[in-house]
């Protein structure tokens, strides 16, 4: 009997939470950038921190605390995915936490029966706080914007990790009912929120 697991999350609508531990496959989006590029005729908005990598999120509404892995690219291209429930993982393909563009998070929804650091992502709201502290000791603080969950037939790519004018947060985990048959969750709950201050 498969364990229910992990819900991660797909950076194409392609991939979604695997059915095991071994495999959660999510292709990386192609014909974006790693890195957003800003329009050179569009202005900056609000606070932006300068590149640093990120060690540690927080969501004090969730009672959510946990250390930052990085995620990168496996050899056929899929997504790595953080090892266990409790991690958190930062994309590398996209901006450091505090930068100008989208800053990528996930987390599990679930593993191996146990709550992920991410279960309760879809209970944020409009301004709850997350935290992210960053190597160069400085801390960004983000400010929810909005909490959707989609389809993963329907996943908004560009929304997520296309180029922006300010500094971003995305924090992104499955949702949805879970197909046993798959297992894959059939959603995916993705937070939006914005830079508020940089410290």
């Amino acid at each position: 009997m498969k364990a229910r697991i992990g819900g991660l999350f797909a950076l194409l609508v392609l991939a979604g939470c695997a059915s095991a531990p071994a495999s959660a496959p999510a292709k990386a989006p192609d014909g974006l950038p790693a890195v957003p590029v800003q329009a050179m005729d569009e202005l900056t908005t609000g606070p932006i921190m300068g590149t640093s990598r990120p060690t540690r999120v927080a969501i004090p509404k969730l009672h959510v605390t946990s250390g930052l892995m990085r995620l990168g690219r496996a050899a056929d291209g899929t997504m790595q995915v953080p090892p266990n429930a409790d991690v958190v993982g930062w994309y590398t393909g996209g901006p450091t936490p505090g930068a100008l563009g989208p800053a990528i998070l996930a987390g599990h929804d679930d593993w191996a029966g146990k709550d992920g650091a991410f279960a309760g992502l879809k209970l944020l709201v409009p301004c709850d706080e997350i935290t992210v502290n960053r190597e160069d000791g400085s801390v960004a603080v983000f400010a929810v914007t909005k909490v959707e969950q989609r389809a993963k037939a329907a996943f908004p790519t560009g929304e997520v990790y296309g180029a922006i004018n300010h500094a971003g947060l995305r924090l992104i985990t499955c949702g949805g009912q879970f197909d046993a048959g798959s297992g894959h969750y059939k959603d995916n709950v993705i937070v939006f929120a914005d830079l508020v201050k940089a410290g």
